[in-house]
């Protein structure tokens, strides 16, 4: 009998870094997943080009296609139902996500925030952080609700900012633990490690 693999859809936005770290985790055996689907709300975004490269399925969308958001996530939880996907995980997709897609997986969507949240949550984290001064920042990996990156915090690692960073060199030195500490979590929620308890 063939043990059927773990798999993970990738919701994505952008330059898709996460997302192209997380196939490399894949591919070496590091992540014992399979990236069944991208879900992309920009067709022109390089991560669709990643994906195609890699053979990975890909749906990418416009939202202003579709009547609404329900529309447009219901039609996202029937791809992730028919791929069999086991958990969502968002790199960089810049939407909120609703109940349509919450409720069917409910403790099975995470996501990863260059930031030690609660602290400078939402758009350009790397940035509010150096407007605000702060001497330490870092990533948080967290489970996903219906706020803006107010989910509960599954693991965070710390970053010192230099007195010389600037918006693009904190970003380099942040993005490789991003990578690194990302596919830990979902190693660790794969093996059953961790876990939302779902009241």
């Amino acid at each position: 009998m063939t043990v059927k693999p773990y798999r993970i859809a990738v919701f994505a936005s952008g330059s898709g870094s996460n997302f192209q770290a997380l196939a490399e985790a894949a591919a070496s055996g590091k992540l014992d997943a399979e990236i069944a689907l991208l879900v992309c709300d920009k067709p022109q975004a390089p991560v669709v080009e990643k994906a195609q490269r890699l053979g990975i399925p890909v749906f990418a969308f416009r939202p202003k296609d579709y009547p609404d958001k329900a529309a447009y996530e219901g039609e996202i939880v029937g791809k992730l139902d028919e791929l069999g996907v086991d958990l969502v995980v968002l790199a960089g997709y810049m939407r909120i996500i609703s109940s349509v897609l919450l409720t069917p997986y409910e403790g099975r969507i995470i996501n990863v925030h260059p930031s030690l949240l609660p602290s400078f949550p939402g758009l350009d984290a790397i940035g509010q952080a150096l407007a605000y001064g702060v001497k330490v920042t870092g990533i948080t990996v967290h489970f996903v609700d219906g706020g803006m990156d107010t989910g509960p915090i599954i693991a965070q690692e710390t970053l010192r900012i230099l007195p010389e960073d600037t918006a693009e060199t904190l970003a380099a030195r942040i993005h490789p633990i991003e990578h690194k500490l990302y596919a830990e979590v979902v190693q660790g929620i794969r093996e059953g490690r961790i876990s939302l308890t779902v009241k």
